[in-house]
């Protein structure tokens, strides 16, 4: 069972050869450009914030409903014109993870698929790829919900 098939001498000649011309990732630096451009998307976010909190009246614990929805809606503008595409080459995951991700997979859906109308092309597409995120958010939401609220009938919170 635990014996190893034999690799024949054109397996072993053509595992060279790939390892030969595979390409050399730059672990470091791609770990390095998600961190500042991530935290940079943070420094933008926590700015909008802020600005909610100055003129608008909110407090920090209400500013951040309408922060989100200010960078997804930035997210899908840049998306919307090429920009955040460039971005996300660069920076990787740091581009990816944040919410401003979010914005980026509703509207890239939805642009790929607008040559077909827009219901069937971008309102059938748009959630196409964000759908399972939204899901699993509302069910976690709702799970969450549910503990807390037994939580609080036992009196433990």
């Amino acid at each position: 069972m635990g014996k190893k098939a034999q690799k024949t001498p054109e397996q072993k000649n053509y595992q060279q050869l790939e390892q030969q011309h595979e390409t050399k990732r730059p672990v470091l630096k791609n770990c390095l450009r998600a961190f500042w451009v991530g935290g940079l998307f943070c420094i933008v976010g926590q700015a909008i914030s802020l600005f909610y909190i100055y003129f608008f009246n909110f407090t920090e614990q209400t500013s951040g409903n309408p922060t989100v929805a200010t960078m997804v809606f930035i997210a899908m503008l840049l998306t919307g014109f090429g920009v955040y595409d460039r971005i996300g080459q660069y920076a990787g995951a740091g581009s990816a993870v944040p919410v401003t991700g979010f914005g980026n997979a509703v509207i890239s859906a939805s642009i790929e698929h607008r040559t077909e109308g827009f219901v069937l092309g971008v309102g059938g597409n748009m959630f196409k790829l964000a759908g399972s995120v939204l899901l699993f958010g509302v069910f976690s939401a709702f799970v969450i919900a549910l503990i807390k609220t037994i939580l609080i009938r036992w009196g433990v919170i």
